[in-house]
């Protein structure tokens, strides 16, 4: 019995003495965070379970830092900042890196997700994972993607009941010219702009109002300068959780797993947050005064047909084998609840 317990007991020594097995391969690191919303907004929730999961599996040797509300810049700051190596992670649409990666407008594509069951059914599945590819190229790396919600329209002139009652308002959106196709055509006069400065040019008038799912609005204050609220849910927003390509080549496979988990833990809470809350902030909205309306299927289904348009023109410049690949995913999962 001692010899054959001598050899056991002589690792388990050795493993005592090194540490966990994989403890040289987790360095001490210290990470930037930036996201353009607020720490409570389910966009900060999820940022901060991140940090959380990370601490944790790296032994606290891995720190990372949080910068909500833009501190470092608007998102397409941000994304060109990770390019460069001095921003490691962030979240933001999908949405803000077309201009680099045009195959992502196809998430943009409005009207697509007819409920969040399928939108991540398409996110999770080989789709996602497809999109994802087109990342390393460009100097990010996908980690998965979270929620932002659908986007609907905000304005401080009337409330949004018909498709002529879009016409003339000078609507904040984001640097994405699907977006400003798409408003312009719905007859709105499209304001890109970055993120931060949106609450101010609401404030001074400069833009009567914007679009954005109700935890944006609810987080950022904008029912103190906007009045009337119309879910036209036009766009489902994803949100993507990257990191920097410079940053990903500089972990070890340890320190990569540690992220990929986390960002795993990170999602689930992120979704769970972001769901949970719109309700929540629906009614925050009408406290401060907001009025909110919904829409009549007919005349969404107005809006849908107005920009058809602009979803061809959009669809007609990508491989027409990602197009196909994208509806293929939406017609097998369109049953879902």
């Amino acid at each position: 019995m001692k010899r054959i317990l001598t050899p056991i007991a002589l690792a388990a020594a050795m493993i005592m003495a090194v540490g966990p097995a994989n403890a040289a391969d987790i360095k001490e690191r210290n990470v930037k965070f930036p996201i353009v919303n607020a720490i409570d907004h389910p966009q900060g929730l999820g940022a901060q379970k991140l940090v959380d999961v990370v601490d944790k599996k790296s032994g606290g040797k891995i720190k990372i830092k949080i910068f909500p509300n833009g501190t470092l810049g608007g998102e397409q700051q941000v994304a060109a900042a990770m390019q460069g190596g001095t921003v490691e992670v962030s979240m933001m649409s999908p949405a803000q890196l077309v201009g680099t990666i045009k195959e992502f407008v196809v998430l943009d594509f409005p009207f697509s997700f007819a409920n969040t069951a399928q939108a991540d059914a398409v996110l999770d599945g080989p789709f996602g994972k497809k999109l994802m590819d087109y990342m390393p190229e460009k100097g990010w790396v996908g980690l998965g993607f979270m929620e932002q919600g659908y986007r609907s329209i905000s304005n401080s002139k009337r409330p949004i009941t018909k498709l002529e009652d879009i016409k003339g308002l000078k609507i904040r959106t984001i640097l994405n010219p699907l977006y400003v196709d798409m408003l312009n055509t719905l007859g709105a006069n499209a304001v890109p702009m970055p993120f931060p400065e949106l609450y101010s040019a609401m404030e001074t008038k400069t833009v009567d109002g914007q679009e954005n799912p109700e935890t944006t609005v609810d987080a950022s204050k904008f029912y103190e300068v906007q009045k009337y609220f119309s879910a036209t849910r036009h766009i489902y927003n994803p949100q993507m959780l990257m990191v920097s390509k410079k940053f990903w080549d500089s972990l070890s496979a340890d320190e990569k797993k540690i992220f990929e988990e986390a960002a795993v833990e990170a999602r689930d809470v992120q979704r769970k947050a972001a769901r949970a809350m719109t309700d929540k902030s629906r009614k925050v909205m009408t406290d401060h005064g907001m009025q909110l309306n919904e829409i009549a299927p007919a005349e969404l289904a107005r809006m849908r047909d107005a920009i058809k348009p602009v979803t061809d023109k959009y669809a007609a410049q990508l491989d027409q084998s990602l197009v196909k690949a994208f509806y293929a995913e939406l017609e097998k999962t369109k049953n879902l609840k």
